[in-house]
């Protein structure tokens, strides 16, 4: 069985901008570290992706706040597929990357946990990948909250937030686990 790929989603300077409100697991950049370095011992798979944002004025538009994360920067020979939408798949060539390569299994960790790497494990789920999610390598953001649907809902804090979403992935379209736990298992 080959390798699973790590695929580092969105881990990008933008999302330090107060703009996304109060974050839950400050430890998600460190955790996708520990899992980059030992990908990278166990010269398996690892694929960036990096939003560029289309809206004006995000802080994941072109220049600095698109720029990944020096913890988890790509090496030379790492590919790095750009995205402007919420997938990963959408408009990249990351499907053809993977099948190309072999690839079937996918470990996945990055931000935010309720857009993209969400949206990134659904899809790579029903495209017939495996999906290890490393739900403590991921994050979420109080500003993810969207209370326009039900008036006089109080909008959910940042964990919520992330527990929600990775409790929507695990079973159906990913096995979600530690960090620790990705580790022991390996690539």
């Amino acid at each position: 069985m080959s390798a699973a790929a790590l695929l580092l989603i969105d881990i990008q300077a933008g999302f330090d901008s107060p703009v996304w409100g109060a974050r839950n697991n400050p430890q998600a950049e460190i955790n996708a570290a520990r899992l980059l370095a030992a990908w990278r011992t166990a010269a398996a798979p690892v694929i960036h992706i990096r939003h560029v944002s289309v809206e004006p004025g995000s802080p994941l538009g072109p220049g600095p706040g698109s720029e990944i994360k020096t913890e988890v920067a790509p090496r030379t020979g790492e590919p790095v597929f750009q995205k402007c939408v919420n997938s990963a798949f959408i408009g990249t060539g990351l499907e053809e990357h993977l099948r190309g390569h072999g690839i079937d299994r996918l470990v996945i960790c990055g931000l935010t946990t309720p857009h993209c790497v969400s949206t990134t494990a659904r899809m790579a789920a029903n495209l017939g990948f495996e999906v290890r999610l490393a739900h403590d390598a991921c994050a979420s953001f109080a500003a993810n909250a969207r209370t326009d649907w039900a008036a006089g809902v109080a909008p959910l804090d940042a964990e919520a937030i992330h527990a929600g979403a990775v409790s929507h992935l695990h079973g159906e379209f990913a096995t979600a686990l530690s960090t620790d736990a990705v580790l022991t298992q390996g690539p």
